[in-house]
């Protein structure tokens, strides 16, 4: 199958508030971006269609499901609500599409599972919101997509789904929902002591969950070690017939909520790795909140997916589109001015070095239980 991008309107005009850090555009910038450089022509785009209330009912409560429909209709939740459902707080505010979009979300993944029936390659990027439980929101996620990616890909004939997260932060809601569950593989390299503080190195379900929390300065030359000693050969051990990859590009080191030290070239070359190890595989966002950072690297991906040579510098209608992008770090301050890096070009620098101390010892750690693990 031609690999295939979904995306959605939804997300040009939606914002979860002007403090919030998910106040800026993501999504949109990868589509607009990925047409300005040619490699979105129209047969390669798929507009994500929303979930339907009853179709979430697969993994999240109906008394959630249905308090998140109530609360984007009346704009406002009860304390109690809050206090049972996590919505209407600071991570997690009262905005005009809170339904709508995370619902728009699990309708791409859902999508993706569909196209994704007799193999190829696809690419979610309103995908990756990985921390919703069951009954309530957590980390700016209101429903859990990722989950959905599982369960949809198993719907449409892929037995065993490897799960590769590469967020800054760790995947506690996807955990949560799989750590007991032999026919799907979890791993995930998030920095350590980042909220929300889960994804031990010593955590492990029932055997197929594999954490390695790093810890900051994390930079690209660690994940070159990391991607080849535990992300490939684990699920290379693991003979997926789908892989699902959450790209969060929160663990570059221009985002402000992480302190490791990454480039986008670590995204591309676990995606790169990633690729032969299955059939299908589906491409997630995730997190990432510094909107030339996110947008330069989701749309790499693409790049990566679609067979698509990097440019030294990015074409005149791709540098307008980066140049029109505004950021203030913390909401109502003074905006960013980009490096021209951050307009001209897609693909950082290499931000490798000496190994990170902690690293290697923690790698060799968890080197030993994939040992006994295949």
């Amino acid at each position: 199958m031609t690999p295939v991008l979904i995306g959605s309107e939804i997300y040009r005009g939606s914002s979860y508030g002007p403090w919030h850090p998910l106040r800026i555009p993501r999504v949109s910038t990868v589509m607009d971006l990925a047409r300005a450089l040619g490699w979105l022509p129209e047969g390669r785009f798929r507009a994500s269609p929303r979930a339907r209330a009853a179709a979430l009912l697969a993994w999240h409560t109906p008394d959630y499901v249905a308090a998140l429909e109530r609360a984007e209709a009346g704009q406002a939740v009860s304390e109690e609500v809050r206090a049972r459902h996590a919505l209407g707080t600071t991570s997690n505010p009262v905005f005009a599409e809170m339904f709508r979009r995370p619902a728009t979300g699990v309708g791409g993944v859902m999508l993706a599972a569909e196209l994704l029936r007799d193999g190829g390659a696809v690419h979610v990027p309103g995908g990756g919101t990985h921390h919703a439980f069951p009954d309530r929101a957590n980390g700016f996620c209101y429903l859990n997509d990722p989950v959905f990616a599982v369960l949809a890909l198993r719907r449409h004939g892929a037995r065993r789904v490897a799960y590769v997260d590469i967020d800054a932060h760790h995947c506690d809601g996807v955990e949560h929902a799989f750590a007991a569950d032999p026919d799907t593989l979890v791993v995930s390299v998030h920095e350590e002591d980042r909220w929300p503080r889960t994804g031990a190195l010593a955590d492990r379900g029932v055997g197929n969950v594999f954490n390695l929390p790093v810890p900051r300065g994390f930079h690209d030359d660690d994940m070159a070690r990391v991607r080849d000693g535990l992300i490939l050969r684990a699920v290379a051990a693991f003979r997926p017939d789908a892989i699902v990859l959450q790209s969060g590009s929160d663990g570059v080191t221009e985002d402000p909520q992480s302190r490791m030290a990454l480039s986008n070239n670590a995204h591309a070359g676990v995606l790169e790795g990633l690729r032969p190890l299955a059939p299908r595989l589906m491409l997630l966002g995730g997190g990432g909140y510094n909107p030339w950072s996110v947008g330069r690297c989701w749309t790499r991906l693409w790049g990566v997916l679609s067979g698509r040579a990097v440019p030294d510098r990015v074409p005149p209608e791709a540098e307008a589109v980066l140049r029109a992008l505004r950021w203030d770090r913390r909401g109502g301050g003074r905006a960013v001015e980009p490096p021209e890096a951050w307009v001209t070009t897609l693909a950082d620098h290499w931000r490798g070095g000496a190994p990170t101390e902690g690293v290697a010892g923690r790698l060799a750690e968890i080197s030993g239980r994939l040992r006994a693990w295949t």
